[in-house]
């Protein structure tokens, strides 16, 4: 008997067809790696998978786990099955934390809640112990530190651990590496995939990263439009892909763009010895106050036309350099000026030079207002220009920003909950372009889309390059798309700048250990695929 068996499920919300005869398992220890793009089903099936489905939903068919058919559960039954005997990573770790309660507070209320005869000091020390397990040690992240207080890839460490607390007996993990760097995604695999083999815990991983299912999967279920196209055991799915879906997922997982040559060109960004600090809480009452240093005596230049790229783990500083170089945050010391002019102008941002810069934030539900359509989202840069476009120009100027990121331009009518995680970040990217910039901050600007969507996005900057003469920093833990969109890169490590130079460089020869180890970490496909 399989631990999770789903069996010809179909599914429609409202009358839209979603899932088509969908048939899986995953076994006790195993992993079973769901894939496909954006849109495909695979989260669908995931929430399908724990009963966590919208009003509106009809299904068809079976979820059975240990023998149990869930679409037959009450409420009461799933809530005891949900987080104590099934454990989920969900995309968006930001959307899945409380804002208002600490992680501590958050991981503790997980066991607490499936075991009352557990006190709260209790539950805080198991709290503790599994925040360390997953790279969050006490000595770095206390528990009574918010959400907002710590970066992309270290929420999804704490969401992580929520889900893993009472060692469930099955994991479904919807993109649990997408906002990790290399060295903590490597970190996390490692563990996720101990957890299956020693306790026996099965695990759905619902990615898009197809190195990182050709590394740990045991089976690999590829996902189209609702359906189940192709589906085996990992290495004879690699060797032996039957399908065109699946072969074009894996030609585009290594899509290579052509940037257009640099020629000379004078600086256009200035980054002189720039340093930020934050204050920390006082240790004791009469004590001092302490500070760190988030980005530390930081210096670099940008040149009209170049691509340059900025690598390092969660935590190093890239964001907040990111919120500096825009305006969104004083440094305490060094200069940053955008073509001669500084970015900020006595204690508030210039906005003559604000409108010549925008940014593609990490998290795309986050950078958004859910009140507001696409049209009205796209068009907020708008406001810093003198004169911006009204009636027809405007709405001309929102459908080629949409169609320029593969979208339609009847998807400015929605709203941002309609969309998907990679839907929403091709958004983002639209309302980034729709100003066409001087320069673009792109903060993990393609993590969240899957391999054929990125494709078609990294071709669109190649482009946007050559027709526009496009100026980008792009900051990314994704070391194979920073290889192939940049002409220089920057290494961060703990606010530092280690190392510099050429990309292809860099990465052939590297100089500093650090910058060696993040590319020992990053997963590559193997050979196989490249055969294919």
């Amino acid at each position: 008997m399989s631990l999770l068996s789903i069996q010809n499920l179909s599914l429609s919300i409202y009358g839209v067809d979603i899932l088509r005869d969908v048939t899986l398992s995953v076994e006790e220890g195993e992993i079973v790696a769901i894939t496909g793009e954006s849109g495909s089903g695979k989260s669908i099936t995931a929430l399908a998978s724990m009963q966590l489905l919208p009003k509106g939903t009809q299904t068809r068919g079976r979820v059975m786990f240990r023998g149990q058919d869930l679409t037959q559960q009450d409420e009461a039954s799933l809530c005891a099955l949900r987080g104590n005997d099934i454990g989920m990573v969900f995309q968006e770790p930001m959307t899945a934390l409380n804002p208002v309660q600490t992680i501590g507070a958050q991981v503790a209320e997980t066991i607490r809640i499936h075991d009352r005869s557990v006190s709260r000091a209790a539950a805080e020390i198991r709290a503790a112990e599994t925040l360390t397990r997953v790279g969050l040690p006490q000595d770095r992240f206390p528990l009574g530190r918010y959400p907002h207080e710590l970066s992309g890839g270290q929420r999804q460490r704490v969401v992580i651990a929520m889900a893993i607390a009472l060692q469930p007996r099955l994991l479904i993990a919807d993109e649990p590496t997408t906002a990790l760097d290399v060295t903590t995604q490597a970190q996390i695999l490692d563990l996720l995939k101990n957890l299956a083999r020693a306790d026996g815990m099965g695990l759905m991983m619902i990615t898009h990263d197809l190195a990182v299912v050709a590394d740990m999967a045991d089976r690999i279920v590829v996902m189209r439009e609702g359906e189940v196209v192709e589906e085996g055991e990992t290495t004879h799915l690699l060797r032996h892909m039957n399908h065109p879906y699946t072969k074009m997922l894996f030609a585009a997982s290594g899509h290579q763009v052509n940037l257009p040559e640099v020629t000379a060109q004078p600086p256009l960004l200035e980054v002189t010895h720039v340093s930020r600090d934050y204050r920390l809480p006082r240790k004791t009452l009469f004590g001092p106050a302490g500070h760190f240093r988030a980005v530390d005596d930081v210096s670099f230049t940008i040149h009209r036309g170049e691509r340059l790229g900025l690598v390092g783990e969660s935590g190093c500083g890239k964001s907040t350099l990111t919120r500096a170089l825009l305006g969104l945050e004083r440094v305490q010391a060094g200069t940053i000026t955008l073509d001669g002019a500084p970015v900020f102008s006595g204690n508030a941002p210039n906005l003559a030079v604000r409108r010549k810069m925008q940014v593609v934030f990490q998290d795309p539900f986050g950078s958004f207002n859910p009140r507001h359509r696409v049209d009205r989202l796209v068009t907020e840069p708008f406001h810093l220009l003198p004169d911006p476009p009204t009636g027809a120009d405007r709405t001309r100027a929102i459908d080629a920003a949409l169609t320029a990121v593969g979208l339609a331009p009847a998807d400015a009518r929605k709203y941002i909950h309609e969309f998907s995680g990679g839907q929403r970040q091709r958004i983002a990217i639209a309302r980034a372009l729709i100003i066409r910039p001087e320069l673009i901050l792109f903060d993990e600007a393609v993590s969240a889309l899957d391999v054929s969507v990125r494709a078609q996005i990294l071709d669109l900057l190649a482009d946007l390059c050559g027709t526009y003469d496009l100026t980008y920093l792009f900051i990314s833990h994704d070391l194979s798309v920073v290889r192939t969109v940049t002409d220089r890169v920057l290494v961060m490590q703990a606010g530092k700048i280690v190392e510099e130079g050429p990309t292809e460089q860099t990465f052939e020869n590297p100089q500093h250990p650090y910058t060696r180890s993040l590319i020992d970490a990053a997963p590559v496909l193997p050979e196989i695929h490249a055969a294919e």
